[in-house]
């Protein structure tokens, strides 16, 4: 009889230990309660509760967790019609309130989340809907976070996976596109016409400057030649008329034989003369020019 009672307080004692002594994972908490009412969270190691009365209520994870946001149909404010996904990370920071403030806490969130999304795209026209999605995804966290916070969790994450408008908007967006990829083609294609139209005009302009400049150069060179050659001349006649006031009639003689000789030259040298007619010899112009120094001699006589 007492081997059967040490027996059975030893199985007794056995079954009181594995009750007593609770092990939490790494990564999550357990929740303790005596006779249904919550009293204490067991975090992850090694613990010990009272048999018979305490037991385990829930096992939640502390982890960052993913949560899958169901593809829906939203209306956006300009009446486009868009189905639309998401993806949700949250974590549990306060496991009593996160296990007995909600019931089914992934269903919550999920359905939270949906609702959200609806307010803030309904918001939204469709053009800022595809560019601003950063904008989307942080005005759904806040929303979600904050409409969460008393369930004892924590939203780090809200993206928007997928845009989905209707087809007839996506061939209207791509239509729209190549139109608008086509104008500034034809845009840029003017501008570069016009571009070449003002190098090419200021090329010419250029040209012009230049020419003119070469022109008026030109010009000042042969006026200044000009003036240079009347110089010149001015100074021979005035040293021919020096000389003839001296007496040298071989002055005279040569500058009347230049005058002539430059003249014949002029007349050869025409393209429309085809006969030259002589008025006089070269023994007439020679006694003409001595005619002329006798006379020019007298007259010095006289006034003398």
């Amino acid at each position: 009889m007492l081997p059967i009672f040490l027996m059975v307080l030893v199985a007794l004692a056995v079954l009181v230990v594995l009750m007593s002594v609770k092990t939490v994972p790494q990564g999550y908490e357990w929740t303790v309660e005596r006779f249904g009412r919550y009293t204490t969270t067991l975090s992850p190691g090694l613990h010990f509760i009272m048999p018979f009365f305490d037991q385990v209520g829930r096992k939640l994870s502390v982890m960052e967790q993913v949560l899958d946001i169901p593809a829906q149909e939203v209306i956006s404010r300009d009446n486009a019609m868009v189905r639309i996904d998401a993806v949700c990370f949250y974590q549990v920071i306060d496991t009593p309130r996160a296990a007995y403030e909600v019931q089914g806490l992934g269903y919550a969130i999920q359905n939270l989340a949906m609702t959200n999304m609806r307010t803030v795209i309904g918001s939204l026209d469709l053009d800022e809907m595809l560019s601003q999605r950063d904008q989307i995804n942080g005005r759904l966290l806040a929303a979600i976070d904050q409409a969460t916070g008393p369930w004892g969790i924590k939203i780090t994450r809200v993206e928007i996976k997928d845009i989905t408008p209707p087809h007839d908007l996506v061939d209207a967006m791509a239509s729209q596109m190549k139109a608008e990829r086509m104008k500034r083609a034809s845009i840029l294609e003017a501008e570069g016409r016009r571009q070449a139209e003002i190098l090419e005009a200021e090329g010419e302009k250029q040209g012009q400057i230049l020419k003119a400049e070469g022109a008026r150069e030109a010009a000042f060179l042969e006026a200044e030649a000009r003036e240079r050659e009347a110089q010149a001349e001015a100074n021979a006649t005035s040293m021919v008329s020096d000389a003839i006031g001296k007496g040298n009639i071989q002055a005279l003689n040569y500058f009347i034989a230049q005058k002539y000789v430059t003249a014949f030259g002029a007349v050869a040298a025409s393209t429309n003369t085809k006969v030259i007619m002589m008025p006089i010899e070269a023994t007439q112009l020679v006694g003409s020019v001595g005619g002329m120094a006798e006379l020019l001699k007298a007259v010095r006589d006289d006034k003398a």
